[in-house]
């Protein structure tokens, strides 16, 4: 029995760094190098050490709000026809997460042109140095073009940083950006493919430790970056989550593993990231090709929780959702023998989500058509046939607690989608 959780604050910001990286291959490392430049910014000017910590972190989430393809490619235009939009939504997410309210004042405004000091404010409100820092570095690592040698460009971006000074930036950030620029060991850094163990080293100690709570509250954001990206997908993942926690305190479970496999539930479709939203979207039959990409999201799933120490069992039940007992599910072809109960049971709160939940295209099954596909499944061996079994023994009370969290997470995607006003970009 499990009682006690703790992970490191850092190790969570970097997994959904990385897993952000999945939308598109055109922004990988794109987080990581404006977490890196900030930094070096922030320390040339003799920042104290915690605001240090908090603008890498920011760089390392500042797009967190960018939920499709195209808007990540978007941003990485060094001038932007609508850049306060995504900002806002990243705002809107961060700041529920308590560690993250310095940081989600950061990236809200990181996109605030400094306008010969015009944009040192917004509305009533102080723009933060370390927005305008961001802004600075973001700018930096969208001119930076990966398939050139970097000291070679070091000119060119120089002087384009430059001839923006007092128009996109503040003069005090270009002057302390260009003495970090001569030397050749940070540009290196930006574009050394070991850029996260060099943010490890400076970010790691000392290490800030999430409990199970805290875990459990970042996870719930992981989750809204996941399931936002798609109308047929935005409560999910909530439900999935509340469904599979209700499930594990009917099996036995101690109230930590239970939170735990909240968590897991919160995080088991992190891999779909890698999965276009127009496969997403897509109401009918899905081709060859485009089924064996939607199976690829559970092994990234397991690869990026892969790296957290601390987070081994969750990333299990997380990962195996589509894996079978008979051993013909996906991408790990698991027996039953190999899947800890924690990964049966997220199996079928996934599969009795699925059929429960309204979609755009189709309202939910009711309750006999949904346990007539699950016991044929477990008959088939694909689904345990105890979990299915509690499942139905406590159906009213575990679809009452799916229902409640997907309400609520619709509530969620309708603020952040249609709810903003008083965006910074309105403002100015």
């Amino acid at each position: 029995m499990i009682k006690d959780l703790y992970i490191s604050l850092y190790d969570m910001v970097m997994c959904l760094s990385d897993a952000m990286d999945l939308i598109s291959t055109e922004v990988v490392d794109h987080h990581k190098q404006v977490a890196y430049i900030s930094y070096c910014i922030a320390l040339q000017l003799g920042l104290p050490a915690e605001e240090q910590k908090n603008i890498l972190l920011a760089g390392a989430l500042h797009d967190s709000g960018a939920f499709s393809r195209q808007e990540r490619i978007d941003a990485l235009k060094f001038e932007l026809d609508n850049p306060h939009k995504h900002a806002e939504t990243s705002y809107l997410m961060l700041k529920n997460f308590k560690p993250f309210t310095k940081i989600a004042e950061l990236v809200r405004y990181h996109h605030v042109p400094w306008e010969y000091g015009r944009g040192a404010v917004v509305g009533n409100r102080e723009v933060p140095l370390g927005s305008h820092i961001l802004h600075l570095a973001d700018r930096v690592s969208v001119l930076i073009k990966k398939e050139w040698d970097i000291l070679g460009q070091v000119p060119q971006i120089c002087e384009k940083i430059k001839n923006h000074s007092g128009k996109k930036f503040k003069p005090e950030l270009v002057e302390a950006f260009l003495d970090v620029a001569a030397k050749e060991f940070f540009w290196l850094d930006v574009v050394s493919p070991k850029i996260s163990s060099i943010l490890s080293q400076i970010a790691k100690h000392p290490s800030i430790k999430l409990d199970a709570e805290g875990i459990l509250s970042l996870a719930d954001l992981f989750r809204q970056i996941i399931d936002f990206r798609s109308p047929f997908t935005t409560n999910h993942s909530s439900g999935v989550a509340a469904s599979a926690e209700v499930l594990a305190q009917h099996m036995g479970f101690s109230e930590t593993e239970c939170t735990m496999m909240r968590i897991a539930g919160y995080l088991h479709d992190l891999g779909k990231l890698a999965v276009p939203v127009e496969i997403l979207h897509k109401p009918g039959k899905l081709t060859t090709g485009e089924r064996n990409i939607i199976k690829s999201h559970t092994y990234y799933t397991f690869r990026i929780l892969q790296n957290i120490d601390g987070l081994q069992i969750i990333n299990a039940w997380a990962s195996f959702h589509h894996e079978r007992l008979d051993g013909k599910g996906y991408p790990f072809r698991l027996h039953k023998g190999n899947l800890p109960l924690g990964s049966k049971i997220m199996a079928v709160a996934d599969v009795f989500t699925a059929l429960t939940e309204d979609r755009p295209y189709r309202e939910g099954l009711p309750k006999e058509k949904v346990f007539a596909i699950l016991e044929n499944m477990a008959l088939e061996g694909a689904l345990d046939t105890d979990v299915v079994g509690m499942l139905r023994a406590h159906y009213p009370e575990i679809n009452h607690y799916r229902e409640d969290a997907q309400q609520k997470s619709a509530h969620q995607y309708t603020e952040f989608m249609g709810g903003k006003t008083g965006t910074a970009g309105n403002q100015l």
